[in-house]
């Protein structure tokens, strides 16, 4: 195969990065709506319910990340190497493990109740409108955590537009279906979540839809007993389950952030709530490009092509250095109109406005973190990636509560630009050994 020259790299990135940042864009949306239409049928209860029912799912599911980045390097590996039954080898283990897992909640829904129960501090109304709307949208778990997979193994086929058209027709069906519910049927917010069940299945029912007609050619080649050896499970569960750890340690910062926020008041809470989704929108755009990266990266490294490799990891890398420049002007010229998006309390925007200087510096400690993260994932270093986390978080924590008496709030927000700066920076350092070294072995 001819080498991709720089021009014909940079389109492929594009041409899988574009669409993964339309599909990141809309995944809020889901909550969004949510909030917006129980509050225009009840009092505050209802979007505080909304509020901590998301958070629970939040819980759940971003613990099942693994099935899509797991199997989105793998599968693009496997793409690479030309092997087609393995990538189909990969979707049947990645199911599989989101069906089994779907059981599991489903089936530990009422144990879960009984943790909200005691550990949520709420009203009994709220609390009892949370749990109605867990319930019911608990039976999207097969569906949710399907299209994890699927997902992943799309971008590892190099096939970002496919996640994109699902994400859009599931918001689409989200919105008129809970509007339907409530505002039809009256179903209240327990018609918030069968509209949220109904678009999870019509997005996993347009996934497989696209997979047979994309894909279904190669449905012949499907080997179910083959693929779920123990072997090969085996390694798959390995890199699932460095993945899974990482994961843990992202939960552990990104809820300690808000958690000791509120230790210092309700303005100081607000602000960095703020704050947070500026770096959240800054997110968005790096994911698609991480996206990338796992497709790619995974792909040049199944066909052990080393120049190819290293060709793309510079390019990316230039992609998130413009994002972060972009970004960091952005945020310094239009910082105080962003947050007046946000909210018209003044009072809050001026609090923010006090740690704007730290916002300002996230682009550029925080970029290579995100695209490295997607070259570690196409190259399924998850070893090295878990290892990584661990020291970043571990400095998290030692930096926050070194600089809190002192600094206050913006001993925090140096703890968490270290954070993001060790995640790249030690990646970067390792690039040859875990990321290079894996093109010519």
């Amino acid at each position: 195969m001819r080498p991709l020259n720089r021009s014909e790299l940079n389109k492929q990135i594009l041409r899988l990065a574009i669409p993964s940042i339309v599909t990141n864009i809309t995944v809020p949306l889901l909550g969004m709506v949510d909030v917006a239409i129980v509050g225009h049928i009840g009092n505050a209860s209802y979007i505080a319910a909304i509020a901590l029912a998301t958070m629970v799912f939040n819980l759940i599911y971003w613990n099942f990340g693994f099935l899509r980045m797991g199997t989105s390097g793998l599968t693009a590996q496997a793409y690479g190497a030309d092997n087609r039954t393995e990538c189909l080898s990969i979707l049947v283990r990645g199911m599989t493990i989101a069906l089994v897992a779907a059981v599991l909640l489903i089936a530990l829904q009422q144990p879960i109740d009984l943790l909200c129960r005691r550990y949520i501090r709420s009203s009994q109304e709220t609390l009892d409108l949370t749990l109605v709307y867990f319930h019911i949208r608990i039976w999207a778990a097969p569906a949710t955590l399907g299209l994890y997979a699927l997902k992943g193994w799309f971008i590892g086929m190099q096939n970002a537009k496919a996640p994109m058209w699902i994400a859009i027709l599931l918001n689409i069906i989200n919105i008129v279906g809970s509007l339907l519910f409530v505002f039809v049927f009256h179903y209240g917010i327990a018609g918030v979540a069968w509209g949220t069940v109904i678009a999870q299945y019509s997005g996993l029912a347009m996934a497989i839809g696209i997979w047979l007609k994309q894909y279904g050619s190669m449905r012949h080649g499907i080997r179910v007993r083959e693929s779920l050896r123990l072997e090969e499970m085996t390694r798959f569960f390995k890199i699932n389950a460095d993945i899974f750890l990482r994961t843990l340690c992202l939960i552990a910062v990104f809820t300690f952030i808000p958690y000791i926020s509120a230790e210092m008041g309700d303005e100081v809470l607000a602000a960095n709530t703020l704050l947070m989704q500026l770096f959240t929108l800054l997110s968005y755009i790096m994911d698609g490009f991480a996206y990338a990266g796992e497709s790619l990266v995974g792909r040049f490294v199944g066909m052990r092509d080393e120049q190819a490799l290293r060709r793309v990891v510079r390019l990316l890398l230039l992609w998130g250095l413009g994002m972060a420049t972009l970004f960091t002007l952005l945020y310094a010229t239009c910082g105080r109109g962003l947050l007046g998006i946000l909210t018209n309390k003044q009072d809050v925007i001026d609090t923010a406005m006090q740690y704007m200087v730290w916002t300002v510096l996230v682009p550029f400690t925080g970029f290579a973190a995100f695209i490295y993260d997607g070259i570690y994932i196409g190259a399924t270093a998850s070893k090295a990636m878990r290892n990584v986390m661990f020291v970043a978080t571990a400095v998290f924590f030692i930096a926050y509560y070194a600089l809190h008496r002192t600094l206050g709030n913006d001993g925090l927000w140096i703890a968490f630009l270290l954070f993001l700066t060790l995640r790249g920076g030690i990646m970067w350092l390792g690039q040859r050994r875990w990321i290079f070294d894996q093109a010519t072995s």
